[in-house]
């Protein structure tokens, strides 16, 4: 089970809804995803006005958990009064905080990401904040109570997969709280990857949504993310500089 706060789950793949080339193939690959959260960027939906497409509206929401995100923050005060906007209207009380620090590469700004996870807790919210692969950014949010890091495996829709695998394992060896890579997946092997490394979680979206079959990309990462914790959880065998014989050599009879 994946714990998140007071939540659990069976599905460690947690998908991203934006980007889908229809509302149909959207639900079609979030159903072969297996996933149970769903996230989404608060500022790109019309949460207010019914009378507007919405996405929410082509799915059973009884079989998923929402987590809205901060997207478009620049400040840690922009991505506090996002995530009030997504509790007033009822979603729910997680939220994915993203403040991003570079227009260029996408990447999360550090002091920014602290201080809306600081504020964002003083205020009850179950934090998931997305940081780059900082070891000592992903200790410090953990040390203010955050319910979840979410490193990033390469930059926010690249498709790179695992650049710094050394820093996510350091990441991943030292956390208190569930360890989710967020952004950079590209394929399957990238996400199966991950959880070899012994992350609880992957979440993504560009990887499926801009795939050229969006639904069975979204089943292939279901099964991934699925063998790559059991690979984890069986324990893989070291690796050797030279052969060892696979059938036992004591016994052997001479010819």
């Amino acid at each position: 089970m994946l714990k998140i706060g007071p939540y659990e789950f069976q599905s460690r793949l947690l998908l991203g809804t934006g980007k889908y080339p229809s509302l149909e193939v959207q639900k079609q690959a979030v159903e072969a995803s297996g996933a149970e959260i769903l996230t989404f960027a608060v500022r790109r939906m019309n949460i207010f006005e019914p009378n507007q497409p919405n996405f929410l509206e082509n799915l059973d929401l009884a079989k998923y958990k929402l987590l809205p995100n901060t997207a478009g923050a620049k400040t840690a005060e922009e991505a506090v009064r996002i995530a009030r906007l997504a509790k007033a209207s009822g979603l729910c009380d997680m939220i994915k905080v993203e403040v991003i620090g570079c227009e260029k590469t996408l990447l999360p700004d550090p002091v920014e990401t602290l201080k809306a996870t600081e504020m964002l807790l003083e205020e009850g919210f179950i934090v998931l904040p997305y940081t780059s692969d900082d070891v000592v950014l992903a200790k410090r949010l953990q040390e203010l109570g955050c319910h979840a890091v979410m490193p990033g495996a390469a930059p926010i829709g690249s498709g790179q997969g695992i650049v710094n695998p050394l820093n996510l394992s350091f990441i991943i060896e030292q956390a208190t709280v569930p360890v989710i890579v967020d952004a950079g997946i590209g394929s399957p092997a990238d996400a199966a990857l991950a959880m070899e490394l012994g992350a609880d979680g992957v979440l993504l979206n560009t990887a499926v949504s801009g795939a050229a079959d969006p639904v069975k990309m979204a089943k292939a990462m279901k099964l991934a993310v699925e063998a790559g914790r059991l690979g984890y959880e069986a324990g893989r065998i070291p690796k050797k500089r030279y052969a060892t014989a696979s059938s036992p050599t004591e016994g052997m009879s001479v010819v």
